[in-house]
């Protein structure tokens, strides 16, 4: 299946019922996880191996890499009701493997060290006030279950990423820019639609 035919296939799919701003809930748009995804299975990184969707939120990242031949998908999730929006988003996709859905919190995830091959994330940016550092408590989480990992952050993020990834013992091998379609969820939002610029990074580590 190509990047478009992902992508088409992941359209449509049902988002959060009741966002949580606190989490930072934004469905992830079906381009750019199809993206994701495509350039993760073209590293080798999908397709027989286990991969892992740290915060899954309603399910896009972990229900692409479920329709890319790997060998055990993972969702984890906090949210009960973002779960059950992604079981049904499942049913919709239909991917060629069953993904197993977990309630858990992403910044303590019950997997031992290189438990999972390929973690994919879409964590938060850490943008709500409060919330500062959010998407470093994931890349800790990745740095200590997965041999490589991929995920979305604000445009700029490069040096923090790479810093941190270093002081793990880690390297980024890969930074990619790309387009994020925010539609309008919270009552601070102003547009009905906002595109806003992130980087999605490749990371091996040690």
């Amino acid at each position: 299946m190509g990047k478009r035919a992902l992508a088409e296939r992941l359209h449509g799919l049902a988002g959060f019922s009741e966002p949580d701003v606190s989490l930072e809930q934004y469905p992830t748009p079906p381009d750019l996880a199809a993206h994701l995804l495509h350039l993760a299975d073209l590293q080798g990184d999908i397709a027989g191996h286990t991969v892992l969707d740290l915060g899954t939120g309603t399910g896009v990242l972990a229900l692409a890499a479920a329709c890319r031949d790997p060998a055990r998908v993972l969702g984890l999730e906090r949210d009960a009701e973002a779960l059950a929006v992604a079981r049904e988003n499942e049913r919709t996709v239909a991917p060629g493997t069953p993904v197993d859905w977990l309630r858990g919190d992403a910044t303590r995830a019950p997997f031992g060290p290189n438990s999972v091959d390929t973690v994919v994330m879409n964590p938060p940016f850490g943008a709500q006030s409060g919330n500062e550092g959010a998407d470093r408590a994931f890349l800790t989480t990745a740095a200590s279950v997965a041999t490589v990992s991929y995920s979305i952050h604000n445009a700029g993020s490069r040096a923090f990423v790479e810093s941190f990834a270093a002081d793990e013992g880690g390297l980024v091998t890969h930074a990619f820019a790309a387009e994020f379609d925010v539609p309008r969820l919270y009552d601070h939002h102003e547009r009905e639609r906002e595109v806003v610029e992130v980087e999605l990074f490749r990371i091996e580590w040690a």
